[in-house]
């Protein structure tokens, strides 16, 4: 597995790693964590809103079929996002380089971090899951962030992939006039979960 890595980004400190074998596991509510586990904390969260929204995904599918997968990406995906923002005291969503919705996307700093993730994905030379925790400096506070990238599976596809079937493709010029996520292949990078935390002291950990 590579090295983690440390770097400055406009003057914030980058600890970046690439991880394997991460294994999912519930999440804990708000309090007081050791900053040791912040890491940890932050991956089970973005674990978390990628399972439950793969699960409501799967349900909407079956139940019919790729336009109803819309809906539950207009509107389950920002609600569960928000709940678990709620529950652990982070901000918890997605982003990506193309997005969808223009509220999921990237502010700078992140946009460095996928750009690196595409880059080591087309690369292949890099076990899955690519994480990034990284922490920037406020003043005297410590801002914690974490990002998983989430690479294109073949079920993505049906949505964002190169051909979409043209009542879906209406689907979604109707409900994301300004899509830029489709003509994906299967590897690519199709975006990231994303977890900050507030702003604290840096012995205070999360």
């Amino acid at each position: 597995m590579p090295q983690p890595w440390r770097a400055f980004i406009d003057d914030h400190e980058i600890a970046y790693r690439a991880a394997a074998g991460v294994a999912a596991g519930p999440v804990v509510g708000r309090r007081s964590r050791a900053a040791s586990d912040w890491i940890e904390h932050s991956r089970q969260l973005a674990l978390q809103l990628g399972s439950e929204l793969k699960g409501e995904l799967g349900k909407a599918m079956a139940a019919g079929g790729p336009v109803a997968a819309i809906s539950v990406c207009r509107e389950r995906a920002p609600a569960i996002a928000a709940r678990l923002s709620r529950e652990s005291g982070a901000t918890v969503g997605r982003t990506a380089l193309r997005v969808r919705n223009p509220a999921n996307a990237p502010d700078e700093l992140q946009r460095t971090l996928l750009e690196q993730f595409g880059s080591e994905l087309a690369s292949g030379k890099f076990t899955l899951p690519l994480e990034a925790a990284f922490e920037m400096r406020r003043g005297e506070l410590v801002e914690r962030r974490y990002m998983r990238a989430i690479p294109t599976e073949p079920v993505c596809l049906t949505c964002h992939g190169k051909t979409l079937a043209p009542e879906l493709a209406a689907a979604i010029a109707r409900d994301y006039p300004k899509d830029q996520a489709t003509g994906f292949e299967q590897g690519q990078l199709r975006g990231a979960f994303t977890v900050t935390w507030p702003a604290a002291a840096p012995s205070s950990g999360h």
